[in-house]
């Protein structure tokens, strides 16, 4: 990979501050939080063009729609959901009693996954959960960059979204439109983040303070004060993920009981079919209801997605047999089971022998739970690092994941990751030690 692909622009922020500087002042804003140490770490933000970056949030909220209403049609209940998607039996917990606000309050936190194509941007898919990352980090690596590349009023040369404040001016939206005391309950558990600090979650309860807005976080076992204490917490994020609290053995009673007494924590549990990436296949693949400009608009930006099973569909606009072309076609394609975390359970064509890929590919398609989709070569922008063995600030091509942030339909800053020595593969901070900065416009 070498170059600068034309969506990225040409404009680089250059370091305002010595490396050591910039390492320090990253991992103290980071600290305690369960990020893990990085050797490299971005030297200034990532500048986007304003056309670039509008034209990210503009899809993004487009494709969103879409995806709500094919997760949506796919039945009309949640039992009938559960179903359709195959959903393990522990799903089938935490939703409200009332559909309507099941299904109104799902879409709340999103986050896609993007790479820049050689037409643009490419979807991969949506992160629809209040669990997802970006929000705190992505707050914790702007306020280095304000402090450093700021004046003496504050002003910096350059665009960005807080994710903090996009999500203050959602949850007091939903106070007013449910009718309740703005009062913010954030549920989570530092146990999720592998250490006793609940730091994680305390910036942003601190953030809502300092701006007039109660919040408090809470852990599972606590988590009844939010409706039988003396104050009570009619609001909340759901900042976890049962798979996750399943492996650590955290119980989720306490949370179906908050639920059961009022306690509305977004995303909803229906976010969950919004974020399978089976949604991701059926809308690729086209619902009879999409319009023809709906149409064009997913053949742009999602790559070729299809529900694995063994079937007819089409590829290019030709029929095909499912199964027979993806086990031809191993090198073009992934495999990804519909649920998943940090890159896990997916499977790159092109990395897999081809005994081991037909072989996944046969068990996936008897499953009905998988995706395959075209892979995406990323393309890839120059970017300024610093690292641990040099005070010498230096340039590598990297291929990022762009994170575009929303939160109650609003633009909320884009959390992007990569691999800071400029290889490509999954990429995850958490999984396999990748880098991560925020990007901004100018």
């Amino acid at each position: 990979m070498s170059g600068n692909h034309p969506w990225f622009g040409t404009h680089r922020i250059a370091p305002a501050a010595a490396s050591a500087t910039i390492r320090d002042m990253l991992r103290h804003e980071i600290r305690d939080t369960g990020w893990p140490h990085q050797p490299l770490l971005p030297a200034a933000p990532i500048a986007l063009p304003r056309a670039s970056y509008a034209e990210l949030y503009r899809a993004t909220v487009a494709l969103l729609d879409l995806v709500r209403r094919v997760a949506l049609e796919t039945a009309g209940t949640t039992a009938g959901r559960l179903a359709a998607y195959g959903m393990p039996a522990s799903e089938n917990q935490l939703f409200v009693a009332d559909q309507f606000t099941e299904e109104r309050y799902a879409d709340c936190v999103v986050r896609p996954d993007v790479v820049i194509g050689p037409d643009g941007p490419q979807f991969l898919e949506f992160n629809v959960s209040g669990a997802l990352g970006g929000p705190v980090e992505t707050h914790c690596r702007m306020l280095v960059w304000r402090a450093l590349h700021g004046d003496a009023d504050g002003r910096v040369p350059f665009g960005f979204h807080s994710p903090f404040a996009v999500r203050e001016r959602m949850f007091r939206d939903l106070a007013a439109e449910l009718g309740v005391a703005p009062r913010v309950a954030l549920v989570g558990s530092a146990r999720d983040q592998g250490i006793a600090s609940t730091r994680y979650f305390d910036i942003e309860a601190d953030y809502y303070a300092a701006h007039g807005l109660r919040a408090r976080f809470f852990e599972p076992e606590d988590l009844h004060e939010a409706w039988s204490g003396p104050e009570r917490y009619p609001l909340g994020l759901r900042n976890f993920t049962i798979p996750d609290w399943d492996e650590l053995g955290i119980d989720t009673a306490p949370v179906q009981e908050a639920l059961d007494n009022g306690v509305l924590l977004v995303g909803t549990q229906t976010s969950t079919f919004l974020a399978s990436k089976l949604t991701m296949g059926l809308l690729s693949e086209g619902r009879p209801w999409m319009s023809a400009a709906e149409r064009a608009l997913v053949a742009k930006y999602l790559p070729w997605t299809r529900v694995l099973s063994d079937r007819k569909t089409t590829h290019a606009d030709e029929p095909v047999d499912l199964l027979r072309f993806t086990v031809d076609n191993r090198e073009r394609l992934v495999l990804k089971e519909g649920l998943g975390m940090s890159g896990k359970q997916v499977l790159i064509g092109e990395e897999t022998s081809p005994a081991e890929w037909e072989t996944a590919v046969v068990a996936a398609a008897t499953t009905g739970t998988s995706i395959v989709q075209r892979f995406i070569t990323p393309a890839t922008c120059r970017v300024t690092m610093v690292s641990d063995d040099s005070d010498d600030p230096h340039e590598v091509d990297v291929a990022p994941v762009l994170g575009p942030l929303l939160f109650g339909g609003r633009p909320a800053g884009i959390f992007t990751r990569f691999f800071a020595d400029g290889r490509a593969g999954i990429v995850s901070v958490m999984g396999n030690k990748a880098a991560d900065n925020t990007v901004v416009w100018v």
